[in-house]
């Protein structure tokens, strides 16, 4: 006799749903004092009014620089003082 599939539980069909929006749960440990400030920061978030604000500050504070590339890096640094130009020697004649 065939078995039924397992209904699926009342949470996992939430977590399903919240997935569907686009939502994920994300648990993380902090400091009891701390906990209030990232509900929070949560909250904003999660509000459509105050997200795109609260990520723009949260980016810019934690978010890791981009990488940059070689050329960029060249391009800012200082070279105060370094000469650029090459002499024109080509050396000793040879003859071949």
């Amino acid at each position: 006799m065939p078995t039924k599939p397992k209904p699926r539980s009342a949470l996992a069909e939430h977590r399903r749903r919240l997935r569907s929006r686009g939502l994920q749960r994300v648990e993380v440990q902090v400091r009891g004092e701390d906990a209030p400030l990232v509900r929070a920061v949560a909250a904003a978030l999660a509000d459509p009014e105050r997200a795109a604000e609260a990520r723009a500050l949260l980016r810019g504070r934690f978010a890791p620089a981009p990488a940059r590339s070689l050329k960029e890096l060249l391009a800012s640094a200082p070279l105060d003082g370094v000469e650029l130009d090459r002499s024109r020697d080509l050396g000793r004649a040879v003859d071949l």
